[in-house]
């Protein structure tokens, strides 16, 4: 065969794929968006779900999902942080301890949330004694995440040229000043569209929290700001059904009378924040890529 020939039917097979893909998802976020938005109101975003009355709304749910997502952040950044760059600037990439660590990485990434949620129900719920609460769903997420984002810090680290260490430590700065004044900067942009990407997961997150942060949402008194006590929205104690568990939970239990109306709307807002936190890693890595480089 001809291998100009060859190189357009190659092309044109790639392309049909890309475009299967494509319509695909296409198909299936205009199916959830055209059958939730209509039951999508001000009311419906803000009001507290009903387990046996119709008129329901995702309030305390969308919250907790958002204080979730903080809280778990909190926790998953600054180690993933500290891992990806220790895996990248000062690792032996040679030495057994490094092979065991992205092994053990790996191997935690291939891990079925479903897995993370009971290790998190034996470990956070029961043997530390925290019981169903957005820090036991925080620390689960952790170990749930962490693998994803320090293999996006070590990543945007390695995509940093190796001139600009060199360029760093010939102007007298230690290999630690270095990574903090030189490198970690310059890998801005990849580690913030990373970490965002890993929050749009972390937001649409089910299995893990049925078993660690509950599936119950108890009214907040939203003028009590006491960490320490169940009923404030900041309490890190509190049992949170989330977004993603309310749809589970809706599904499952059918003792909602309008419980596909709730679900299908809940479906919605949900796939919106997560196409909001996809679009947003792109436009912020941009953004900064561009103010960093001084690139038009």
């Amino acid at each position: 065969m001809n291998p100009k020939k060859a190189d357009r039917i190659a092309t044109g097979v790639l392309y049909a794929i890309s475009g299967i893909i494509v319509l695909i998802l296409s198909a299936l976020l205009l199916y959830i968006l055209v059958r939730g938005l209509p039951h999508v109101s001000w009311s419906f975003l803000t009001s507290p779900a009903k387990a046996y009355e119709e008129g329901g709304g995702i309030g305390i749910q969308l919250f907790n999902s958002v204080f979730l997502l903080i809280v778990t952040m909190i926790i998953s950044f600054p180690l993933s942080l500290g891992a990806g760059i220790y895996l990248s600037e000062y690792a032996n990439q040679k030495s057994k301890l490094t092979g065991l660590v992205r092994t053990s990485i790996e191997i935690l990434s291939s891990l079925p949330s479903v897995v993370v949620g009971l290790f998190g129900f034996l470990i956070f719920v029961i043997q530390f004694g925290y019981g169903f609460s957005i820090i036991s769903g925080a620390l689960a997420l952790t170990v749930f995440n962490l693998p994803l984002m320090t293999r996006n810090v070590e990543e945007s680290l390695k995509a940093v040229h190796h001139t600009q260490r060199e360029a760093g430590l010939a102007l007298g700065l230690s290999r630690w000043e270095t990574v903090l004044h030189v490198i970690i900067p310059e890998a801005l942009p990849g580690i913030i569209t990373g970490v965002v990407l890993a929050s749009g997961r972390i937001f649409g997150e089910a299995a893990a929290l049925i078993y660690t942060a509950g599936q119950s949402a108890p009214a907040l008194d939203w003028s009590n700001w006491n960490p320490l006590s169940v009923a404030s929205p900041i309490s890190i104690f509190r049992q949170a059904e989330t977004l993603a568990v309310h749809i589970w939970k809706v599904n499952s239990e059918g003792t909602v009378p309008d419980g596909a109306a709730v679900s299908a709307g809940a479906s919605a807002v949900l796939v919106l924040f997560v196409l909001l936190f996809n679009f947003s890693a792109r436009f912020i890595g941009k953004k900064l890529h561009s103010k960093l480089t001084s690139a038009g």
